[in-house]
């Protein structure tokens, strides 16, 4: 708690310990740079000091009494400062990018992988869109602070401890002119933070709403084209993009006038320094070396401070997203790891619901009071009317949520205790809805375990009964399918999905309405490549066709979310009960009631 109550810049440096070296030689090549850049007014100041003073000098004082030997010294240690400047200059500049490229590369490793360890109802209840603005641009926001605004900082309160110090050694009664203007500056720039920070997180909060929006309309642009809604959806994305673009409006009105008001206050200072300054020299209270120097350095103490108001803004962009990168990494996983171990082997891997009930967040008890059994090594099938529980007893097997009273048992363990990567790399998932990666079929189907050989693909390939299409492809096994899959039918697609399952050879197979969506015959060559794989494994079938699970060991028929029947396809017909009655409705048996 005491974590996630620490401001974003406070979490940020602690985030940087392992870093925290680069940072220091970074922050010093900063420091050493801005010195350098100093150097030149003093020069320009010690040069004059030599012209008008000759043998009186200051440089005089070093035992180099020649006026002539003294400006070739100062000419030689001219080369070495502005050297020297260039050199640091050239190391913190690639210090402090690389350090930035580091540091967004480990915050958006981390933040992808807390998001991947977080359970499914995060993401049902968040668009994919606002997600991606976080893990990209906002991560990107915080590499543009580090890159610029980090050195920016250090430099100008390197510059402003160097020159009052010079200031009031030189000339104690000119440096309080100088400095007046300088607890304004600070004093509006801390009340420029305040204010500008809310209208910075609305920006960020905003991109994500229109990201969000953007991704689901190029998800969804088959269905947009098929019913012509193009114009509402610029429309849509037209008022998203007003949005974010006045919230930015407010955000720019407001920093934009930071720089006029201080470059008024500034100017203030300068002036008073070159009129009192000045007044003093007429006087002969004050050098003139000493008051070139004064005037040269006024400049460099004062102008800088223009920029404040771009570096705060910088900073205070990079603050929000800051914000909300480690307000995700934040969020609670709701699904722990277990810690003990699976080692399943094929023909292992009994699964059992012991009294299971659940419900999702938003809504009533789905499965109630559920017990059912699917031994190991045989084929157990679920059936039942859409809404009955049945795609949610895959979720709680695969533990994508967790039961809410009750037990789902996997070889006598209970799956909370299970380490969540043995638990579901014993699995093979075969859905419905099926995933494809934008990459060749041949990366698709070696998703199901990396780093398998051409042949073993092949092979898995062929017992899906999808070598053959694939090698029509014009690429064969190197075609690329396109994002989702989208090259392919949904047969082709489904294959693929099949081949890699089978590439995992794992002891427990589900197949949620695995050919629920493609034609007769291609359902044909599905249902027997699934046979062949069943054999000897504990399978799981979810079905809505009835012709698919006739052939299962056992039938469970569920019923919202009850258990009604159990049996054999035959005994299931003969107790002429609900199964019987959705068998008679899919064959044309009976009609199906309006």
């Amino acid at each position: 708690m005491a974590e996630r109550a620490a401001g974003p810049l406070r979490r940020l440096w602690r985030y940087t310990r392992p870093h925290r070296g680069r940072v220091w030689q970074a922050t010093s090549y900063s420091i050493l740079n801005k010195l350098f850049d100093l150097a030149p007014p003093f020069l320009i100041g010690i040069g004059i000091d030599v012209v008008v003073e000759g043998e009186e000098s200051f440089l005089a004082g070093f035992g180099i009494p020649d006026p002539r030997t003294q400006l070739l010294v100062l000419g030689v240690v001219t080369l070495l400062v502005w050297g020297l400047e260039s050199l640091f200059q050239y190391g913190q500049g690639v210090l402090w990018r690389n350090l930035a490229q580091t540091i967004q590369h480990d915050l958006r490793l981390d933040t992808y992988g807390h998001v991947q360890r977080l359970e499914l109802a995060y993401f049902e209840e968040r668009s994919t869109g606002g997600l991606m603005a976080v893990l990209n641009d906002d991560v990107n926001q915080l590499e543009r602070f580090l890159d610029f605004g980090a050195n920016a900082l250090l430099q100008i309160g390197t510059t402003v401890v160097i020159v009052s110090a010079a200031f009031f050694v030189m000339a104690p009664q000119v440096a309080w002119m100088a400095m007046l203007p300088i607890p304004v500056i600070l004093y509006g720039s801390f009340l420029f933070q305040r204010r500008i920070a809310p209208r910075y997180a609305a920006v960020r909060e905003q991109v994500g709403l229109l990201n969000g929006q953007l991704a689901n309309n190029l998800g969804g642009i088959a269905t947009i084209k098929s019913f012509t809604n193009e114009a509402h959806e610029v429309e849509r994305i037209t008022a998203l993009s007003d949005d974010y673009r006045e919230r930015n409006r407010q955000a720019i009105r407001l920093s934009s006038a930071f720089s006029p008001l201080i470059r008024m206050v500034i100017v203030c200072g300068f002036i008073a320094t070159l009129v009192y300054g000045g007044h003093l020299v007429l006087d002969g209270t004050l050098s003139a070396g000493v008051f070139a120097l004064m005037t040269f350095l006024t400049q460099r103490l004062l102008w800088p401070l223009t920029r404040l108001g771009e570096t705060v803004d910088l900073y205070q962009r990079a603050m929000a997203s800051t914000e909300r990168v480690f307000g995700l990494l934040d969020t609670p996983v709701g699904i722990e790891d277990g810690e003990v171990a699976l080692p399943l082997q094929k023909g292992q891997g009994e699964v059992a619901f012991e009294g299971v009930t659940f419900a999702y967040a938003s809504g009533g008890a789905v499965l109630d009071d559920l017990t059912i059994r699917m031994p190991a090594g045989r084929t157990t099938a679920v059936v039942g009317p859409t809404g009955s529980g049945k795609t949610t007893l895959v979720k709680l097997i695969l533990r994508l949520y967790d039961v809410t009273d009750g037990r789902v048992v996997v070889d006598g363990r209970d799956v909370r205790t299970l380490k969540l990567e043995d638990l579901r790399s014993a699995i093979g998932f075969v859905s419905q809805d099926v995933f494809l990666f934008h990459g060749s079929v041949y990366e698709n189907i070696a998703y199901g375990r990396l780093g398998a050989t051409r042949a073993e693909v092949e092979a898995a390939a062929r017992v899906a009964e999808a070598h053959d299409f694939i090698t029509e492809l014009p690429e064969g096994y190197d075609t690329i399918v396109g994002e989702r899959g989208q090259k392919l039918s949904g047969g082709q697609r489904q294959r693929l999905s099949i081949a890699r399952a089978v590439l995992k050879d794992p002891p427990i197979l589900i197949l949620d309405e695995a050919t629920s969506s493609v034609d007769n015959e291609t359902e044909a060559a599905i249902q027997r490549s699934l046979e062949r794989i069943a054999v000897g494994r504990t399978t799981i079938v979810i079905a809505h066709r009835l012709s698919t699970v006739r052939n299962a060991d056992t039938i469970y028929v569920m019923e919202r979310g009850r258990l009604v029947e159990e049996g054999h396809h035959d005994d299931l017909l003969e107790g002429d009960g609900v199964y019987a009655g959705l068998w008679k409705v899919q064959t044309g048996a009976r009609q199906p009631i309006a």
